[in-house]
């Protein structure tokens, strides 16, 4: 635990022993000598704020080695209750978190991306936008245009309804990398998945029967459409009022298809 060896060098390079680095901070000794040899199963984040103020340091510094942020950044107490609140996940939960941070940032990047071609098609002269649309029309790589089925009855972001195989429409898409990899679309209903995915977004589905831990999916559970995180033994919704479902409590559990995007509302 290297943390523990950084509060041990600051405390040492400021001569200070363990009963006056507890006086400063408040920390039982107790609780402070756990800390420092390394058998406190979930310290709190609040006594690692209090060492680092008694010893003068940050906290990214005693946590992770980064020496003191230029940008003086702070946590507020919404910050610190996350990081509380993550440190006393077990570690299938801090997996399960890190893949949505990760996908987060994944499509927070995507996005960015798109815009600097947006911004250049709006200023494109309008003769050259003629050409290049047509070109791309005929083009594999370009904007062309491709249906995909869509399931007009929701499979649900929420408690879950049924999803029926034979009741289809169709729905036109551009043809790009991403809708290519669509084997249908699928409007989901309630509110378990945001603030990513709300209530009538239509999203885009991959279909395959297995998923990797972490990915989004769509489960059929004893008969009923289910559009949640893979947690492998449990389905989880990205709004936390929505507890866990646990797949044990199904007799017919299926995987329907990896969720790959959603199509951006016109």
């Amino acid at each position: 635990m290297d943390y523990i060896k950084r509060i041990k060098q600051i405390k040492s390079e400021r001569k200070m022993t363990n009963d006056e680095l507890a006086e400063k901070t408040g920390i039982p000794g107790g609780t402070l000598s756990k800390i420092l040899a390394g058998i406190s199963e979930s310290p709190k984040l609040s006594n690692f704020v209090a060492i680092c103020q008694a010893l003068n340091c940050s906290l990214d510094y005693i946590m992770y080695g980064i020496e003191e942020n230029p940008n003086n950044y702070t946590l507020d107490e919404n910050e610190i209750d996350m990081i509380e609140r993550f440190r006393a996940l077990d570690g299938r939960g801090k997996e399960t978190v890190l893949s949505i941070l990760e996908k987060e940032e994944s499509y927070r990047q995507e996005e960015e991306k798109s815009e600097p071609v947006k911004r250049a098609r709006i200023l494109t002269p309008e003769p050259l936008r003629s050409r290049l649309a047509a070109a791309y029309e005929s083009s594999d790589n370009g904007f062309g245009k491709r249906t995909l089925p869509l399931y007009d009855l929701p499979v649900s972001a929420g408690v879950g309804v049924m999803l029926d195989g034979d009741s289809t429409d169709e729905i036109t898409v551009s043809d790009n990398s991403r809708t290519r990899e669509a084997d249908f679309a699928l409007r989901i209903s309630g509110n378990s998945m945001e603030p990513r995915y709300r209530d009538g977004d239509i999203l885009l589905v991959q279909e395959t029967d297995t998923l990797e831990f972490g990915e989004l999916g769509i489960f059929i559970l004893d008969g009923n459409g289910f559009f949640k995180v893979y947690g492998g033994d449990r389905l989880y919704s990205l709004n936390p009022e929505y507890g866990d479902i646990l797949l044990k409590d199904f007799d017919d559990v299926r995987v329907a298809g990896k969720v790959i995007g959603k199509l951006k509302k016109r």
